[in-house]
């Protein structure tokens, strides 16, 4: 649900799944086969994982992260994994880069880069997100979502971001 400001989104966890499903959905009917899944941890996770049994793909990770302060919400530093975890060996052929979303376009430009100057045997590379800010300098090849107020999203599972092993104890403590 997006407020009327058009500043934040609220999804709902089925709401969530219903985009992965269409982002299914759009990739098949562009007839594109392809390898293997990358995602990019942590918010490619979720759709990468769905992805990969819907399409009966091996699912491998490579682990990024820049929004670490304020529980998720500001932007920091980029850091870049410099493996990526594959059941299959090596990454190799058509590969599917999947993440949430492209917000800034940072992360995911940078990816790119580092995947086409050290990974030499993917001979095919495509993207794929839930939604696409206007701010964003990157376009992916498959989108569900545009989003041209550029609202920060909030999903279903970001209030774990603030939660910690004791609320859980105190919360399942009878």
């Amino acid at each position: 649900m997006l407020t009327e400001d058009g500043k934040h989104l609220y999804v709902s966890y089925d709401e969530y799944h219903n985009l992965i499903e269409k982002l299914a959905i759009k990739i098949f009917q562009s007839g594109w086969e392809f390898d293997n899944i990358l995602c990019l941890a942590r918010g490619g996770m979720r759709p990468g994982d769905i992805l990969s049994r819907v399409f009966d793909k091996p699912l491998a990770i490579m682990s990024t992260s820049s929004y670490r302060s304020e529980a998720g919400t500001v932007q920091g530093n980029l850091d870049i994994a410099h493996y990526i975890t594959t059941p299959k060996g090596e990454i190799a052929g058509r590969v599917l880069l999947v993440d949430d979303l492209a917000d800034s376009g940072h992360t995911l430009n940078a990816v790119i880069r580092q995947l086409k100057n050290n990974y030499q045997p993917i001979t095919e590379l495509r993207s794929a997100v839930i939604w696409t800010k206007a701010v964003s300098t990157f376009l992916p090849d498959y989108c569900v979502d545009f989003l041209p107020t550029n609202p920060w999203i909030h999903q279903p599972f970001e209030s774990y971001d603030s939660l910690r092993p004791q609320q859980l104890l105190s919360k399942w403590s009878v």
